[in-house]
């Protein structure tokens, strides 16, 4: 009985090699360009958001030469006319340069701007209003520096500027819209390019598996398999010398090729069941760092030097080395470096019926380190977001606690000390002597209208009535008078648009809440003596801006994200502006104040 072994051709291994290469190549190609097409993304990202920078501050302008210019046509002064004048000079003029630079860019600055027609569309339609503007202010300028008395032609310069800077500002926030949805549509279209790019580099992946290592990992085993049928027929065969020592030249033959084929392609080795090594392939022998070894060494010792490891590997042998054994386990090179190995030991009888045990490696250490890193990572994640719950939780509690402290300290202290007094001098007045009891009547008076203040303003911290019976203009009115009283500082409302539309009575605590935080930080941090609210609105957008004159901040020291030490405010502010599907932006830079804006859907 003759058989002949099947062995891995040289034009196989070719082919193989070649598939090898090509899907190598096919995953290069795809890595570099998903890297090219990041790197142009991530550079126009740089472009778009100056661009985005530099249309808010637009809007920034244009809101603070309007106000300039409201403010210079109230001022009497010589010397704050002259000084105002000034700033209203040196605020058209970047806002000239500013309208310029977004519709031509800067090449001085490096500031390059490709406008798409939509955009184009849209300054063709605000340009009219801008040059209005422009004009009004330098023909406003011109009157009051002059001493114009021509009071006519001033009330009509301002009439000018009031009457094109809503459009202009609305038309602005329209083309900022427009310059957030363009960057928004460049990253949607980059996710799915690099989709299709992973796509396809799963595809090349499997591809390999399914043309490459699956067919290699079946033939070698066919191969192992007929090795061990051929060497079987050789013992059969001995009676027959001619007969078997051809048969043992062939299967020599074929050994050695299979071997060198193994050791090129696999981590290969054999060992006897007590863990020594008989054969050890060269791949091995690399990875190891162990081009000479003692044939006589143990497998143990070549995989790591350390003790724990080295017990671990001699067990798995001991334990399976007649039913063989798959998993995975770490090793240390001589170098102190860490090796995953996923391992295949299959037990195998040679031809001199001598057992052994073959070992079929695969490197997965990059693997192992990549499934740590998302491991890691994700508890950071986790750990950062709990974290931050955790503190806006607290800040919520004790601000409450603070709140309610307040509240029972303000009538305990206030409306709490008045009652009391109430009560003793109604006990004290003697109606036997009307002038005394006249004196005390006009006490009592004066301290029943103290009470009664003292509960309106303990209820208008609370909720002001005017938000539940009349809405978020009335309301927000009531609230910059008051506050303009208790502070001294000119607090001032402006409803643009004449917008008196009533809302969900979420929406209007939260807007109403929202301004008032805006404006408390505009008295407490600001140093400001001027503060301007102004509500308007479109078709779709209800717009109200808190404008102040203070000495404003650097935006890149603003907290991210809050902490013990604080930064609880403008998280509050954006944690309800996201609950009324709205959007909030601040702008400021030093000594030119502080501007933050408030956008909410009205559909």
């Amino acid at each position: 009985m003759t058989g002949t072994p099947r062995s891995l051709d040289q034009d196989t291994f070719n082919r193989l090699r070649r598939l090898y290469i090509i899907a190598l190549g096919a995953i290069a190609i795809s890595l570099i360009a998903s890297q090219i097409l990041i790197r142009k993304y991530l550079k126009d990202q740089e472009n778009d958001s100056r661009l985005v920078n530099v249309a808010g501050r637009q809007r920034m302008l244009s809101q603070k030469l309007n106000k300039e210019v409201l403010l210079l046509s109230h001022t009497q002064s010589p010397e704050a006319t002259q000084a105002l004048s000034d700033t209203i000079q040196n605020t058209l003029n970047r806002w000239e340069t500013a309208h310029q630079t977004l519709q031509l860019g800067d090449e001085s600055q490096g500031f390059h701007v490709e406008n798409s027609p939509e955009v184009t569309k849209m300054f063709e339609q605000i340009n009219p209003e801008f040059e209005e503007v422009a004009d009004a202010a330098r023909n406003f300028l011109f009157l009051k520096s002059s001493n114009s008395e021509d009071s006519t032609a001033i009330a009509s310069q301002l009439r000018i500027i009031e009457s094109n800077a809503n459009s202009f500002l609305i038309k602005m926030d329209e083309i900022v819209n427009q310059y957030d949805h363009e960057a928004k549509e460049k990253v949607s279209s980059l996710q799915r390019l690099e989709l299709l790019i992973t796509l396809f580099t799963l595809l090349v992946l499997v591809g390999e598996f399914l043309i490459i290592f699956w067919p290699s990992a079946k033939a070698m085993k066919a191969s192992i398999q007929e090795l061990m049928d051929a060497e079987k027929k050789a013992i059969q065969m001995a009676k027959n010398a001619d007969i078997l020592s051809q048969s043992k030249e062939k299967s020599v033959r074929e050994l050695q090729a299979l071997s060198k084929a193994m050791d090129q392609i696999l981590l290969f080795a054999r060992i006897t069941p007590e863990g020594y090594i008989t054969h050890i392939g060269e791949r091995f022998s690399r990875l190891y760092k162990a081009q000479k070894f003692n044939i006589n060494a143990k497998i143990s010792d070549l995989l790591s030097p350390l003790e724990n490891e080295q017990l671990t590997i001699d067990r798995i042998i001991t334990e399976n080395k007649k039913a063989g054994w798959e998993g995975e386990f770490k090793t240390t090179s001589q170098t102190g470096e860490h090796i995953w190995l996923d391992v295949s030991m299959i037990p195998y009888h040679s031809s001199e019926d001598k057992s052994e045990l073959i070992l079929i490696c695969l490197d997965i250490t990059k693997r192992k380190e990549f499934m740590h890193q998302v491991e890691q990572l994700t508890k950071e994640s986790f750990e950062e977001k709990m974290h931050q719950q955790k503190v806006i939780s607290r800040q919520i509690i004790e601000n409450q606690e603070n709140e309610q402290n307040r509240i029972a300290k303000d009538i305990h202290d206030g409306i709490g000390q008045m009652l009391t007094g109430l009560k003793y001098l109604l006990e004290s007045v003697d109606t036997t002597d009307p002038e005394k009891a006249e004196v005390k009547i006009i006490k009592l008076k004066e301290l029943t209208s103290n009470i009664i203040k003292g509960v309106r303003t303990a209820t208008f911290n609370l909720t002001p009535p005017e938000l539940k019976d009349y809405g978020i203009v009335p309301a927000l009115t009531e609230l910059t008078q008051e506050l303009s009283k208790l502070t001294g500082k000119d607090i001032v409302l402006f409803n643009k648009s004449e917008f008196s539309q009533r809302l969900d009575s979420l929406v209007e605590i939260n807007l109403y809440r929202i301004t008032q935080e805006a404006i408390n930080n505009a008295i407490k941090y600001a140093e400001s003596s001027h503060i301007i609210v102004t509500v308007s609105h479109s078709q779709n957008i209800l717009s109200i801006i808190v404008d102040d004159n203070g000495k404003g901040f650097d935006k890149s020291k603003l907290k991210a994200k809050p902490d013990e030490e604080g930064g609880m405010g403008l998280t509050f502010m954006r944690e309800r502006v996201k609950y009324i599907n709205g959007r909030l932006f601040i702008n400021s830079s030093p000594n030119e104040g502080t501007k933050v804006t408030l956008n909410i859907p009205l559909t």
